[in-house]
């Protein structure tokens, strides 16, 4: 069995996110995502075909969803569950340090 680090070859602060598949399988896709600063593009909304858990592991991040005025933050430990096609939008990550989540798609 070979064993890896969630936080092993983080790469250097970027103009893109990184998104990079640990597993994938027929119905379940984990993946460790690290961010620098991005955001969705204006008017952009995710809307996904599977469910999604992500945890927050290292920096912080703004969401926001698409029927709610409330914004949800995240902070190293804090986790949220998304449905399948619940609409929404990467306010912000932070611009100082990495923001690294952890997100399984099922």
């Amino acid at each position: 069995m070979n064993v890896s680090n969630l936080f092993s070859n983080i790469p250097d602060k970027g103009n893109e996110e990184v998104f990079d598949s640990l597993i994938e399988k027929k119905d379940v896709r984990i993946e460790r995502i690290v961010s620098s600063g991005q955001s969705s593009p204006e008017g952009y909304w995710y809307d996904q075909e599977k469910d999604e858990w992500v945890i927050l592991l290292s920096g912080s991040a703004v969401i926001k969803f698409e029927n709610e005025e409330q914004l949800s933050s995240l902070y190293p430990g804090d986790y949220i569950f998304i449905p399948a096609h619940c609409r929404h939008r990467v306010e912000s990550t932070d611009k100082h340090s990495k923001t690294v989540w952890l997100a399984v798609h099922f």
